[in-house]
This record gives C-alpha cells, sequence and structure tokens, in this order.
C-alpha cells in the first residue's frame, strides 16, 4: 500500500484562493422580490359634524390631494411598492365614494386594476385646527388589513398636513417592511 501525502491546510486554503482568482469576480446578490403593487387612491374628508356628510372645500381638496402625493412618494421611496394608475376604474371609485365607508370595495377596485395591495384613507375633521388622518393598506387576495396608521394634525397648514402623512408612512406604515419582502 502506497501513502501519498496529504497537502497540508495552508496549501488547500492557497490552492482554493488561487482557483478562486482564476474563475473570476462571483457576484452572489439576494434575490429581491419585486415590489407588490399598489392602488393607492385619493384621500378623502370626513366631517362627522354634517350628517352625510359634504364635499371639501377648495383648500381642503388641495390639502387632500397635497397629502395623496406625499403618500406616494413616501411609499414609492426605497422601492417599498409600485403604484398602479387608478384612472382606468375613476367613474367605479367615484360611485363608491367614500371608499372608507365602502366595505372593502377599495381591494375590489385595486384587484380590477391588478394590484396586490389597495391603499386608502381619509382625513377626519374634528374641529377647525384639529384633523385626524388615517391611512389603511389592505390585501387585495384576502381583503386584510396589512398596515394602519393613524395621527393628529394638530393645525390646518400644508406643512402640518404633509408632515403627519410622512410621518405615518414611516412609523406606522413601513415601520417594518411590508409582508413578503425582506
Amino acid at each position: 500500500m502506497v501513502s501519498l501525502p496529504l497537502p497540508s491546510l495552508g496549501h488547500a486554503v492557497a490552492r482554493a484562493a488561487v482557483l478562486a482568482i482564476l474563475a473570476g469576480p462571483v457576484l452572489v446578490e439576494p434575490a429581491l422580490a419585486a415590489p407588490d403593487k399598489a392602488a393607492i387612491f385619493g384621500i378623502e374628508l370626513n366631517d362627522p359634524g354634517v350628517v352625510g356628510g359634504r364635499k371639501a372645500r377648495p383648500d381642503e381638496a388641495r390639502r387632500l390631494a397635497l397629502v395623496t402625493e406625499e403618500l406616494r412618494k413616501a411609499l414609492t421611496a426605497g422601492n417599498a411598492v409600485e403604484v398602479v394608475d387608478v384612472a382606468p376604474q375613476a367613474a367605479e371609485i367615484a360611485k363608491q365614494a367614500p371608499l372608507f365607508k365602502c366595505e372593502g370595495c377599495a381591494a375590489t377596485i385595486a384587484k380590477s386594476l391588478g394590484a396586490d395591495l389597495a391603499v386608502n384613507g381619509f382625513v377626519e375633521k374634528g374641529s377647525n385646527q384639529i384633523f385626524n388622518l388615517y391611512v389603511v393598506i389592505s390585501d387585495v387576495a384576502s381583503g386584510k388589513v396589512v398596515r394602519a396608521g393613524q395621527v393628529v394634525i394638530r393645525a390646518d397648514t400644508d406643512d402640518t398636513w404633509a408632515h403627519a402623512m410622512r410621518w405615518v408612512v414611516k412609523n406606522r406604515l413601513l415601520a417594518e417592511p411590508l409582508p413578503n419582502r425582506s
């Protein structure tokens, strides 16, 4: 029986290093899931002081559009979601409005748009200077709420409304990654 000398550990490590260099760089990146598609609906107004509700005044409508845009920007920053255009369902959205009262119709509309998530919310008027901002993210397949957040707005300015939306997204909606995201 012939006995061959075993290479030392140092030789084995050196040989592996040379083979790795000769093989060229190999980039191994973790596979990231594509972002969920989200239908982000306009933030609506709820004025509980008016029986049956009311349409937003022009200044309120402008602020609602402002916080809706802040919501879109905050959710798309960092690739959290991919926004799906809701315009093709504008007639159905208008018919079902307000979406925060329609018992899951936002998820149904979002599903018809090919979205994975439905994002909707409302500003509830408490007084002329105090408002509550609510935002909900629902899974369209199950209809279940996957995230929700609420904050009180204590002044009626563009800056306070925009800041409130950014705070809700950062500290409530995206405090942890959305489900099925790493």
